[in-house]
């Protein structure tokens, strides 16, 4: 009887977290705003990086540029950086420009231009983010391409790339523009209906897809510049969150991070001009976001922030579109 009641006690209490755990609501802040946590600054000259999950570990993929306090290669390229140990892979892509990465079943993507304000599209492959594979993915001739992210969304890829050219495609600069692919290898080019959006600046960053609807983590130049996000179902009507922003300057961005930085950089941080928060991307690892953002001036001083919000993708993606 004993082993009966101690059997049946610990089914109740097992049973009692399980039911505490999904009913927990997503943490907000006391304005009813998903709770992001800004934990300072990463690096300088830094911007554009993808965090994502890589065979049960975080990554920071990275797009070194020219400027990079700590690049003396004088090109620029791709790596990904440990996000426990800091330690970098082998950098790839010599030349490329406004990478961003993606993880499906073991494998990491990335899509980048061969030149910022171009015209072609290229996709790299790789099972140890060690060896890559490249191929390009489209063209489109009198384009001027910047950043891009791509995602799965039922049976097809989708890749969100931000045009600034020809006004005809994109309105005010800057616009997301849409391509759709079965296989990343043939692609569609969206008409220039799906799109977000023309009327002003709005300069896409991070694509996410759940349950219909495709959200869209952009940048808009107002009171400064901040990070919003809209979401649609057919990427031609779309619903701005109530509760924007989603990120903006703020004196946390100015915290430090990375203890290794130098002393010349840390007095940098502390003197830089601060009025955007933009480039917001971020991954889900063990029931939490690690999130990536640039803040500086919006003119080239530039900074990479970091944050955590706690809670799932799915938790953050629909607490920006409360019930009404």
């Amino acid at each position: 009887m004993n082993k009966i009641k101690t059997l049946l006690s610990g089914v109740l209490f097992c049973t009692s977290i399980f039911i505490a755990c999904s009913t927990s609501k997503p943490p907000v802040d006391s304005d009813g705003r998903p709770l992001i946590k800004k934990n300072g600054t990463l690096d300088c000259d830094l911007v554009e990086t993808t965090p994502v999950v890589f065979k049960d570990k975080v990554y920071r993929f990275e797009y070194v540029r020219t400027g990079y306090w700590n690049n003396p290669t004088g090109d620029s390229y791709f790596r990904f950086v440990d996000h426990e140990t800091g330690k970098a892979t082998s950098s790839f892509a010599k030349g490329f420009h406004f990478g961003s990465a993606y993880v499906l079943n073991d494998t990491a993507y990335v899509t980048a231009v061969d030149k910022g304000d171009g015209e072609r599209v290229f996709l790299f492959k790789s099972g140890d983010l060690q060896n890559w594979t490249q191929w390009m993915a489209f063209d489109l001739p009198g384009f001027g391409i910047f950043n891009t992210s791509l995602i799965k969304a039922k049976n097809n890829f989708v890749l969100m790339f931000e045009v600034g050219k020809p006004r005809i495609e994109c309105g005010e600069r800057f616009t997301a523009r849409f391509a759709t692919s079965p296989d990343l290898r043939n692609w569609q080019i969206l008409s220039r209906e799906h799109n977000y959006a023309m009327d002003r600046y709005t300069a896409p960053h991070c694509l996410r897809y759940l349950d219909g609807y495709f959200y869209d983590f952009y940048l808009e130049a107002y009171q400064g510049y901040e990070a919003r996000v809209v979401r649609s179902k057919d990427l031609i009507r779309w619903e701005p969150s109530p509760l924007n922003p989603v990120l903006k300057a703020s004196p946390a961005d100015k915290q430090i991070a990375n203890k290794n930085l130098p002393d010349s950089l840390i007095l940098k941080i502390s003197k830089a001009e601060d009025l955007n928060n933009s480039d917001i991307d971020f991954c889900e690892y063990k029931g939490r976001l690690v999130i990536n953002y640039s803040w500086g001036n919006q003119l080239g001083k530039e900074f990479l922030g970091e944050a955590t919000y706690e809670g799932t993708q799915e938790q953050f993606l629909k607490s920006w579109f409360p019930d009404k």
